[in-house]
């Protein structure tokens, strides 16, 4: 239960991030707001990682090895998803947005298969409602797609592989300092890319302090850590279905706090891709066996 509630306000602080990563390119390009909000998410963790250190044994060198590969690939993975993310934010909508990010979740068990992870028929029977969602919610008359909401389809794919990667590592190294490690790795590889392709300012980050301070010490520090130490004590599964609501509150943000509009074809689309998200999720043999046995043997 711990875990489910870290699991379920990591989701609430994302969902809601939406919103203040839209606020924040009003005053400054994607790659210097992932950078900054990054970095300030690394430092937020200092005081909890002084803390620990006082109380935990020093670590071998086989742990800080695990550490650094860890945090490095985390890293990498989290910068390729959160810079899809926040440039498609400037072609579409946080709602949009949230949702289509959501199909991650559908995809962590499809990718298990690689993994040689057992599928059931409700992860490809979901995959297909969200898949009619995704079409209902994004995929013009013209059958075309914005975009925007391309880049997050992308960006849903290193979602599902980060969420894999954390699964691993949270298990074998100490998931505050995997946390601080891939924040360090993401920010500095997200400032290095703002400064070749855009102009990062002060000016920039001293007015959209409040957006920053929101997806760096909020979003960041405190929801990418309550996932790493959520899923340690989480089922893999129950941890999707719990960051899945991360897409309704991500609407509910979009809509109250930015007079976003969704239509009658866009809210169609995000309840199908929402409900493909859970069914994927919920193993229909555990119906079924309840139904079964609520049935008398017959002789």
């Amino acid at each position: 239960m711990r875990s489910n509630l870290m699991l379920l306000m990591a989701a609430t602080i994302w969902g809601m991030g939406f919103v203040a990563q839209r606020l924040g390119m009003d005053h400054m390009g994607p790659y210097t707001f992932n950078g900054l909000r990054f970095l300030l998410g690394a430092l937020s963790l200092l005081p909890l990682l002084w803390w620990l250190k006082s109380r935990q044994p020093v670590a071998i060198a086989g742990d800080q090895r695990q550490l650094l590969t860890g945090g490095v690939l985390a890293g990498l993975v989290l910068f390729c998803a959160a810079s899809l993310q926040q440039v498609g934010l400037l072609y579409t909508t946080a709602a949009k947005a949230g949702f289509i990010t959501g199909l991650y979740i559908i995809l962590v068990p499809l990718l298990g298969l690689l993994l040689r992870h057992k599928t059931g028929s409700n992860t490809w029977f979901g995959a297909v409602i969200a898949l009619v969602g995704l079409y209902v919610l994004s995929v013009t008359d013209e059958f075309t797609i914005g975009y925007g909401d391309l880049l997050q389809v992308i960006g849903a794919l290193f979602w599902a592989i980060h969420l894999l990667l954390v699964d691993h590592y949270s298990n074998r190294v100490a998931p505050i300092k995997l946390a601080g490690v891939q924040f360090v790795v993401c920010g500095l590889l997200s400032l290095a890319t703002a400064f070749v392709v855009e102009t990062p300012m002060l000016s920039g980050a001293v007015a959209g302090w409040q957006a920053l301070l929101y997806a760096g010490l909020v979003s960041v520090g405190v929801g990418y850590t309550l996932q790493v130490v959520g899923q340690r004590g989480a089922h893999p599964t129950h941890a999707a279905i719990i960051l899945s609501l991360e897409t309704v509150f991500a609407a509910v943000g979009g809509v109250l706090l930015l007079g976003e509009i969704l239509d009658e074809r866009a809210i169609a689309g995000c309840a199908l891709m929402l409900a493909g998200m859970l069914i994927s999720q919920i193993r229909l043999r555990w119906w079924w066996k309840s139904r079964r046995d609520k049935v008398p043997a017959t002789k």
